[in-house]
Parts: structure tokens; C-alpha cells; sequence
């Protein structure tokens, strides 16, 4: 053999070693260069201590968002101090016509007010915050001016209510503030009922009928296998984006957090959990 010839095959081989490993290599899980600090994608969030308001974290707290399903928040402090949670209510024309979120109650069904609340706080459903709104009020009008007098009772002096549910309204306008969000949200866990509903993952309710539904909560906080729970309630709407105000614990302290307008809720409720809440999710 010429020396040029083994030279030529030396070559050869090293570069089918290179390829080879540049093959095994394109095998390998690729992992994705860290694209910077993360970056909350609410509109406006907030995180803050229970008793003292300390804020831990504040992004726009005070900008007018809406307010989606959140507004059930509302609405359960209303009926939670005028209705009794074993009462039967009625389904209304009016409630059964609600879009969803819902039950799809059916007109003339009866449900105690505790299994509504249920519906309205995991599920999110708006025939039940109607009917309890009726129930509580007289007619939905009547429950609005109540849950404005209420806001107002409570600290919200940046929100404005058109409904019991949430859902845009074309001609009533509808708003609030996360600073608010977070007040109504105290206030709701005053009452220990409330606390006992958002923490239920799955509840089944059942009519005066016999008629059974099962709930699933909408807090997918609770079925991340998270180290600890954040509870709260939900809320959606395409104008809205992903909503949620909520508490978790830590070191015997209370802090609510709270989202509006998200891209992407849930890693912006675990990372301003654990950033500046200090939990490790």
C-alpha cells in the first residue's frame, strides 16, 4: 500500500468516528437553553400577606382588569351571610338558560344552597350562581346592587359588578382590580364554609330529585402534585384570559396570590408561590 493511500484511510475512519458521535450525540434528550429570568405573564398579579397586606410582589395592582369568575367570590360572601346553606332553591327559567360554565340544571330542579355554592365556587357554574342570586335577591338586578354595596363595604372602591357570574356583559360594563380581587378573596375566607368548598378537589351534589352530579374542581393547583396547595377560584373568559386569586400557607402566615389576565396561570401562580412566597412547590 502507498502512504498516501493509508493516509486517505485514516482519514476515513477518524471522520466516520466523528460522524458516529456527532449521531449518538443528536440521540442524547436535548435540553433547552435557559431563555432568562422568568417573566409573569398576568396583566396584573399580586402576592400579599393576609393580615398586614405586606405585598410581596405587585405588578399593576390597581389596573383595571376583568374580573371573570372571580366574581363568584362575590357572590358567595352575599349568599353565604343572607341564605341558609340547607334552604332548597328553585332552578329559575332564567338560570337554566345560563351559558356555560354550568350544571345544565334542568327548570323546576331544587338544590340546597351548600351543594350551589359547590357548583358555583369548583365547577364553576353560572346556573348556579343565578339561581342563588335570585334566591338571594329577588332577581339577578337587585343581587348586582347588593354585591356593589358590598364591594364598596369591603375596600373595593375600583370595582364594578354587572352580574353574579362573570360573563361579559354587551351593555353593563364590568371590572376590578387585583388589589381588590385579593380584599373580596379575604373577606370570603372569613367564613369557614368557603374555606371547606375551595379545598375539595371532587364534590357530588345531589337535587331534591335524586338527580346526581359530580364536580371537579377547575384549581388545577390541586392536582399538580405540588408540595402544597394553593386554593382558590378560577376564572376564564376569551376578553378576561386566565384568572385566579387564591391563598397558601407558609411559616403559619396567610398570603393570598393573585392573577389576571394570564398566558400562562399556573406557572405564574408557582412561580410567584415560591419566588416570593418562599414555598417550595
Amino acid at each position: 500500500m502507498s502512504r498516501r493511500f493509508l493516509v486517505v484511510m485514516v482519514l476515513l475512519v477518524m471522520g466516520a468516528g466523528l460522524l458516529a458521535g456527532t449521531d449518538a450525540q443528536a440521540r442524547q434528550p436535548r435540553h433547552r437553553a435557559p431563555a432568562g429570568p422568568y417573566r409573569v405573564s398576568a396583566k396584573a398579579a399580586l402576592v400579599m400577606e393576609i393580615d398586614t397586606e405586606r405585598k410581596l410582589y405587585a405588578k399593576d395592582i390597581t389596573r383595571k382588569i376583568l374580573p371573570a369568575s372571580t366574581t363568584k367570590l362575590l357572590t358567595a360572601i352575599l349568599v353565604l351571610e343572607k341564605l341558609r346553606l340547607d334552604d332548597y332553591v328553585t332552578i329559575s327559567p332564567r338560570a337554566a338558560a345560563a351559558l356555560p360554565s354550568k350544571i345544565y340544571a334542568e327548570v323546576g330542579d331544587k338544590f340546597r344552597v351548600r351543594d350551589l355554592l359547590y357548583a358555583a365556587l369548583l365547577n364553576s357554574a353560572n346556573d348556579a350562581a343565578v339561581a342563588l342570586a335570585e334566591a338571594t335577591a329577588g332577581s339577578v338586578e337587585q343581587f348586582v346592587a347588593m354585591m356593589n354595596a358590598r364591594a364598596v363595604q369591603i375596600g373595593a372602591h375600583s370595582t364594578l359588578f354587572a352580574n353574579p357570574h362573570g360573563l361579559p356583559e354587551d351593555d353593563d360594563p364590568q371590572y376590578s382590580t387585583a388589589y381588590d380581587m385579593a380584599l373580596i378573596f379575604r373577606e370570603a375566607l372569613k367564613n369557614s364554609f368557603f374555606r371547606e368548598v375551595i379545598q375539595q378537589r371532587y364534590k357530588k351534589i345531589v337535587s331534591q330529585n335524586g338527580k346526581s352530579i359530580l364536580l371537579r374542581s377547575h384549581n388545577k393547583c390541586l392536582f399538580k402534585s405540588w408540595r402544597k396547595d394553593v386554593y382558590g377560584k378560577t376564572g376564564y373568559t376569551r376578553a378576561a384570559q386566565s384568572c385566579f386569586v387564591g391563598y397558601f400557607e407558609q411559616k403559619g402566615k396567610v398570603f393570598i396570590v393573585a392573577v389576571f389576565g394570564c398566558q400562562r396561570r399556573w406557572d405564574d401562580i408557582k412561580y410567584l408561590v415560591e419566588h416570593y412566597g418562599g414555598v417550595r412547590l
